[in-house]
């Protein structure tokens, strides 16, 4: 993505509610035209951080911008974005064509730019040939789509997207992340969208922000959480991962905490006593590496294999961590899947772990 101008800027924004502190000094900056999740775990304070932005919450302290004004005397009816919430709020009694003509009219657009205006948006998500129809008469992926037209009938410089495909079964989940990605990228608005499910925030947003408790852990491409988290807590929650807990010696290297076995790792800081090292199911090998040099090598006994379609785990107790998991793709030619019971050598290359802090 090309970054572009910065649209939206929060600084030092808390939200408490008596003694419980759900946004803790959040900073974070949004720019023109891109995609940005807001990715974490329930309660985390994502949910509240997309209200603030709306203006259905009020921060105690901070400040916020969009456009390079502050708006947080605003309503949420003068900010210049829209909402699409998780039960997509659509008017029971109106047609899809009179959903998405609402807003529109209220804000006194004449009627033949309302027509124009809901058509072309209806065809963006390729609804309208239902207009006529009402909600109840539309499965749940046509409802959404009927939201979102709704939502951008006016342009709004920010979409604000509140986990709008909960509701949705998988298949049709993932279908939707596409489609959704593709109608942002057509439109050039700026969109934010909540969400607990890492996949989906891998395979829409330019950016990802982390957040747990309250605070933002992380901002970065999906690559870059995903290759280099900042913590162990990014680490365990964007993909799956192995971590593996370590003491650290006097000379600031690396050993398991399970066995004391040396590992060729180090940190900087000599006063840390612990330490996490981060391996993904998939840089791990199974079979000798013999000496082959930048390989790390360690054994284990084969707990269980799991096939999942194009993936197989295969769990295992090692030496130096009590459960690691290793994935295979499992039509790979030439490769068997070994049993359970089984020792087997595990190898990865040195650069393939990331030491993090405990």
């Amino acid at each position: 993505m090309t970054r572009m101008r910065e649209l939206i800027r929060l600084d030092n924004v808390v939200k408490r509610y008596g003694d419980l502190t759900v946004l803790d000094r959040v900073s974070l900056s949004v720019y023109e035209g891109e995609f940005l999740a807001l990715l974490g775990p329930s309660g985390c304070g994502k949910t509240s951080l997309l209200g603030t932005i709306a203006g259905f919450l009020v921060p105690d302290e901070g400040t916020l911008t969009i456009d390079g004004r502050s708006v947080l005397a605003d309503p949420p009816n003068l900010r210049p974005v829209n909402t699409v919430f998780q039960n997509y709020a659509l008017f029971p009694h109106l047609t899809v064509f009179e959903n998405v003509a609402f807003g529109p009219r209220r804000h006194g657009v004449r009627k033949q730019e309302i027509t124009a205006s809901v058509n072309e948006s209806l065809a963006l998500v390729s609804m309208e040939k239902m207009a006529h129809r009402y909600p109840s008469e539309l499965s749940g992926g046509q409802q959404q789509r009927v939201a979102l037209a709704r939502a951008v009938v006016n342009r709004p410089k920010v979409l604000l997207l509140d986990e709008p495909m909960a509701a949705l079964d998988l298949k049709l989940r993932k279908r939707m992340q596409i489609e959704l990605k593709r109608l942002q990228e057509r439109l050039g608005i700026t969109f934010i969208i909540v969400t607990h499910d890492q996949e989906e925030a891998l395979v829409m947003a330019d950016r990802i922000a982390v957040m747990s408790n309250g605070v933002i852990e992380q901002v970065g491409t999906g690559e870059e959480i995903y290759a280099s988290p900042n913590s162990r807590f990014v680490a365990d929650f964007v993909g799956e991962a192995n971590l593996i807990d370590c003491d650290v010696d006097g000379k600031g290297y690396l050993r398991s905490a399970k066995s004391d076995i040396a590992l060729p790792y180090s940190v900087s800081d000599s006063g840390v006593s612990k330490a996490t090292l981060m391996l993904r199911p998939e840089s791990i090998h199974l079979g000798s590496s013999g000496d082959t040099p930048g390989y790390v090598s360690a054994s284990g006994k084969v707990r269980e294999v799991i096939y999942a379609g194009s993936l197989s785990r295969i769990y295992l107790c090692s030496e130096i961590v009590d459960e690691l998991v290793v994935t295979r793709n499992a039509s790979q030619a030439g490769w068997v899947a070994p049993s359970p019971g089984e020792i087997v050598s595990i190898n990865w290359r040195q650069e393939d772990a990331r030491v993090l802090p405990c």
